[in-house]
């Protein structure tokens, strides 16, 4: 998974801007909202020259997709690395008219706004794997007004807790916490018995905000990311405000490293894989750290994962861009449905093939997962169907957060500025981006 999932709020509103002004985010071109036709996934494709840009972390999950795709039907398709920060190369590149056959893409609306789809994307309406999804998962992400533009490839991202089990057995802890106040107990008696209960990365930054994230898991239930789209409510408002100082509160308190201002990612992994830490606040991309430095009978038997909000074990979804795919809009008839194809062959005739090269959860019923996925990717998966959407998965823009919690752990912010510097920010991506009211 891609690390950060944000772009720098200055980035994207030049780039929303450069967007909007060469054309109206909210205007499709004249076959922007027709039904594709889809083809027989193994039709041939003799001669035929596909691009996909991938980013550095999901430009290798295609591979096993490609070369059985080119075995069927003849096609050549080609990776390209777009170089971190991914999105916003992506975005660069679209603006100025460079356009692959296909991308991973993060499947937001807020992003699919951001890249424009409704002018650069094909519509992938009535696409033939979607009856085979989980009904779950399937209209979870992926739609922008109504109109499916991406495809959903893997299992989307879940903001939760990873903990050591052995560290929580050795301390008397024989029960995951059913919610956010027990889980703050279990860190207090932890920390009493000399154990570090948390392990922030403070000095990578990206992942401050999955902290007051799930703090706002119930209320965005209650639509609190439609309220603050509509400006009903504000970032300085008494909900993320109070996620804010509670976040902030827990950092004085003494329950995470003492090294939070500077630790970074993979000092995470190995904090909580050493049993030095207890818990992380994480997403998907955290296991795959943990993959790269143990074996799945290790993780297995140290490293479990809950879903966790003010109520009770809800997650916080954020699909990100490995998770799924979109298909442009070149302006070559042949290539754009050739592209539509490979999606067909990857869901369709491929995907338990796929399933089994990365080793991942399967997100249709009628392919079983792989024997060898982890414990914890499962738990992840199967909090999906009771989880609520993200500020990037809900909101109509994506401020800077994290970089602002960021300078709160270095105390260079209070709570309340980072609640009005984010809303600032918050408030000029929505008016780059049209949204009503802004």
């Amino acid at each position: 998974m891609k690390r950060r999932t944000l772009l720098g709020v200055a980035a994207t509103l030049a780039l929303s801007l450069a967007a909007t002004a060469c054309s109206d985010p909210g205007a499709g071109s004249s076959t922007g909202t027709a039904a594709a036709t889809w083809t027989n996934p193994s039709a041939k494709l003799a001669g035929v020259n596909l691009t996909i840009w991938a980013a550095q972390n999901s430009n290798t999950v295609p591979k096993q997709v490609i070369d059985a795709f080119h075995t069927a039907t003849g096609a050549t398709v080609k990776v390209v690395t777009i170089p971190d920060p991914y999105e916003q190369g992506v975005q660069t590149k679209v603006a100025t008219g460079d356009k692959p056959d296909l991308a991973f893409w993060q499947p937001t609306a807020s992003m699919l706004t951001a890249i424009n789809a409704k002018a650069n994307l094909q519509p992938l309406t009535g696409a033939p794997w979607l009856s085979k999804l989980s009904p779950a998962l399937k209209d979870m992400t992926g739609l922008l007004d109504n109109t499916r533009y991406a495809a959903l490839i893997t299992s989307p991202a879940v903001e939760g807790v990873y903990y050591n089990k052995e560290v929580f057995a050795a301390n008397g802890i024989t029960q995951t916490p059913k919610n956010f106040d027990e889980m703050i107990a279990a860190a207090r008696s932890l920390k009493a018995k000399g154990v570090t209960p948390f392990y922030e990365m403070g000095g990578d930054k990206w992942a401050t905000q999955w902290w007051v994230q799930v703090q706002l898991a119930d209320a965005a239930k209650s639509g609190l990311w439609d309220q603050i789209n509509t400006k009903k409510q504000t970032f300085s408002g008494p909900t993320v405000l109070g996620a804010i100082k509670k976040y902030k509160s827990l950092i004085d308190e003494g329950l995470f490293n003492s090294d939070i201002k500077t630790a970074k990612f993979e000092d995470q992994g190995k904090a909580l894989l050493g049993g030095k830490a207890a818990m992380v606040m994480q997403v998907n991309s955290f296991f795959g750290e943990l993959q790269a430095s143990a074996d799945t009978a290790t993780l297995d038997k140290k490293i479990g994962f809950f879903p966790i909000s003010p109520s009770g074990n809800v997650g916080t979804y954020i699909p990100d861009q490995s998770n799924a795919l979109v298909a442009f809009k070149t302006g070559d008839a042949k290539r754009e449905s050739a592209a539509r194809q490979l999606l067909s062959f990857w869901m369709g005739p491929d995907y338990k093939n796929f399933t089994t090269a990365q080793n991942t959860v399967s997100l249709e019923p009628s392919v079983p997962n792989p024997a060898g996925v982890p414990q914890a990717l499962l738990a992840v998966n199967g909090s999906l169907p009771t989880s609520v959407g993200s500020m990037q998965a809900l909101a109509v823009a994506n401020p800077d957060l994290y970089l602002n919690l960021a300078d709160m752990i270095a105390g260079k912010m209070s709570p309340e500025k980072v609640a009005s510097t984010t809303q600032a920010q918050f408030a000029q991506l929505a008016k780059a981006a049209g949204a009503p009211g802004f």
